[in-house]
């Protein structure tokens, strides 16, 4: 295993922080696609918790969607939950609003707190794997854990 990058020490403290014993691990592969994910840590792409951020386009803030790697959000379903539409986020609007680049957006640690919708299809999975703050590192949790962490709300994302 690799020493971790900066931002991946920053989500492992962050763990730490509030009392989880999870452990942030830094590949040698690139983690930055679900595929590329499961096929480094040798699971099952459904089990990749993908972080994916949208732009409120009304009010211009950040909504981090934690969906299945196997799932396509459906941006229509998921604007069901709330008052505006979702639009795309470039990096920078990205790294701002969460301190990470893309492909290493993890569940928690933000920059600033972040309205979260949870794939419910992620409950099927005893253990899951989330992005920690770089494109080469991960940790593994429960998705009680992610809820819990996360303060996500769970919705049908597909």
């Amino acid at each position: 295993m690799e020493k971790l990058h900066k931002s991946a020490k920053v989500v492992q403290e962050k763990l730490n922080q509030l009392g989880y014993k999870n452990e942030v691990k830094q590949l040698p592969e690139s983690t930055r696609t679900a595929k590329e994910a499961a096929d480094a840590i040798g699971c099952d792409v459904s089990q990749i918790a993908k972080s994916i951020i949208f732009k409120l386009k009304k009010s211009d803030q950040p909504l981090l969607v934690i969906a299945s790697g196997i799932n396509r959000i459906n941006e229509k379903q998921v604007e069901t939950h709330l008052d505006e539409k979702l639009g795309k986020a470039d990096a920078d609007f990205v790294s701002k609003h969460t301190g990470y680049i893309i492909g290493g957006v993890p569940p928690l640690g933000h920059t600033q707190p972040i309205k979260t919708f949870i794939d419910k299809d992620l409950l099927n999975f005893k253990d899951i794997w989330a992005a920690a703050g770089h494109p080469k590192a991960v940790f593994n949790l429960s998705p009680d854990e992610l809820v819990e962490m996360t303060g996500g709300e769970l919705i049908n994302i597909k």
